[in-house]
């Protein structure tokens, strides 16, 4: 299967963990429009240039395909579309050891993994995709736990700045992004989830053709939280404007929707593949 050691240090960078979660918490606290930190070369290159081997390409597995005025992206959380490096690694992020060393660095106590992986595991982009601003849903689907963390790791090789795909982070206002991360391989992004986290990539990607922005993703969560970091009841993701911005779908986008309301099934799939 691979030469990497089956040990727990082979998968989670200890000694790393434990020389800068005290920074790693001053960071997070103190970062602007809400808490957040970068960890960059955080996990080692070696076990990363073989999860980004096994990667699966967008015609690989069965994606769960996202097409709309708001959201061009494929996802898996399916255990079986996952390598058997990219499996290890994703089970000991959700590891007490890496539980706790996540709260170390939030302040948040007790937090709970996603052993369903919903809304996370392998998140791939290609070329025209993208992802509106929003603020993710705030309670676990199964259950009716508390999101309180996204943790992203991409793997991105010589990804540039003016192939776009930078995580922005928006004001609660909605005025602007206060921060803009590439998603560079080897950068770990950690970030406190509310109803006013506003992030996303919202401009279609400018990558070379046959090129894509990886990541896999997770979510941690825990039996409650603080009143004022919620507006509403449990929700979905919710969706918000740029300034000046109007989202619309695109004629394939329409005919698609057409598709999957009125056709049967599986000559909806068939014909999206022309669309």
């Amino acid at each position: 299967m691979s030469s990497i050691p089956l040990s727990l240090g082979s998968f989670l960078p200890l000694s790393r963990m434990a020389e800068t979660e005290r920074s790693a918490h001053e960071a997070y606290r103190t970062a602007k429009p809400f808490p957040h930190v970068v960890l960059d070369d955080f996990f080692d290159a070696a076990l990363l240039d073989q999860v980004l081997a096994e990667f699966p390409n967008p015609g690989e597995i069965r994606w769960q395909r996202f097409d709309n005025e708001k959201e061009v992206k494929l996802a898996s959380a399916s255990e079986s579309s996952f390598g058997p490096i990219t499996r290890l690694l994703l089970y000991h992020l959700n590891s007490i050891t890496f539980l706790e060393f996540l709260g170390r660095v939030t302040g948040i106590a007790n937090l709970i993994s996603d052993p369903c992986f919903d809304g996370g595991g392998l998140h791939q982009i290609q070329r025209g995709g993208k992802l509106a601003i929003h603020a993710d849903f705030n309670k676990h689907p199964r259950f009716g736990l508390d999101r309180r963390l996204n943790a992203l790791l991409y793997l991105n090789k010589d990804w540039r700045a003016e192939y776009g795909g930078a995580l922005e982070l928006w004001n609660r206002e909605m005025t602007r992004p206060e921060a803009k991360i590439l998603p560079i391989f080897n950068r770990f992004v950690v970030f406190g989830t509310t109803d006013f986290t506003y992030h996303g990539h919202p401009d279609p990607l400018q990558c070379p053709a046959g090129m894509t922005r990886k990541s896999l993703a997770l979510y941690y969560f825990s039996n409650g939280r603080a009143a004022e970091e919620v507006s509403n009841e449990e929700h979905s993701t919710i969706f918000h404007n740029r300034p000046g911005e109007e989202h619309r779908p695109t004629f394939k986008q329409r005919m698609r929707s057409v598709a999957r309301d009125f056709l049967p099934p599986i000559v909806a799939r068939q014909l999206q593949k022309y669309l």
